[in-house]
């Protein structure tokens, strides 16, 4: 593969899943670490993506300031977000974890809708403090930098006292073979725990996202209640899903 094809591959899984490994990448494109780690060293240096150890992010990777530069994938994340709000009811107590397309779903909350909402995300729970009429309780820990929500003993702690109405996660990896997985151990603790404490799991995905998988497994496809992309819920790219028996919007 020449370099500008595999450069072109990086850009694109970068733009999709905002986070890539350098080993994750060698392995699908056949080719050594080294090779990928300097084609990474090349696109950071062209400020086309953020060098980080082990792999590369995108520059809008931290979204404590989170502004779209990518305006076909913001509005797909602005038509999740109109379908997941239509699950919300007055006086819900709802979980609601990190990434981007949770913060498009909080951006489109109705503006007197009283919810109560638990997050351990930090830049989601910042958002929230515009809203007039939503209670935010932050549910804190041991702050990881890379995914920007609270990890720990402390935080899973917090989340088995809990019992929600819904959760909503945003995730990069979803297939109905692996269910839903991340390349963060501790993220997944926390994912795991947000997950039994909700009476039902709604994940939010773009769909360029679907049938890919990461090293750690969050739950099978059968713990999901509701899948959530941009598409049409008949469009063929969900046929599995449909046929796993996932409510789809």
């Amino acid at each position: 593969m020449l370099k500008e094809e595999r450069h072109a591959y990086i850009l694109q899984e970068v733009r999709v899943h905002h986070r890539i490994l350098l080993a994750d990448i060698a392995d699908t494109l056949q080719v050594s670490v080294d090779t990928i780690r300097r084609d990474v060293k090349e696109l950071d240096e062209a400020q086309l993506v953020k060098k980080v150890h082990g792999g590369a992010v995108s520059l809008d990777y931290n979204i404590y300031n989170y502004v779209a530069k990518d305006n076909f994938l913001q509005q797909k994340k602005s038509d999740i977000a109109k379908k997941a709000v239509r699950l919300l009811r007055d006086d819900m107590v709802i979980l609601m974890g990190g990434g981007t397309t949770n913060i498009e779903v909080v951006k489109h909350f109705p503006p007197n809708i009283k919810l109560t909402v638990f997050t351990p995300s930090l830049p989601l729970a910042t958002q929230l403090i515009q809203h007039p009429t939503i209670k935010i309780i932050f549910l804190g820990g041991v702050l990881s930098k890379d995914a920007q929500i609270s990890v720990g003993a402390d935080t899973i702690l917090a989340l088995q006292q809990l019992r929600v109405d819904l959760c909503f996660l945003g995730t990069g990896y979803l297939s109905v073979k692996e269910g839903l997985t991340e390349y963060d151990y501790e993220v997944v603790q926390v994912k795991k725990a947000m997950i039994e404490r909700a009476k039902k799991t709604m994940v939010l995905t773009v769909s360029a996202k679907l049938n890919s998988v990461q090293r750690f497994q969050t739950c099978p496809i059968q713990d999901i209640d509701t899948l959530i992309t941009e598409l049409d819920p008949e469009d063929a790219t969900l046929t599995a899903f449909r046929e796993a028996q996932i409510q789809l919007l």
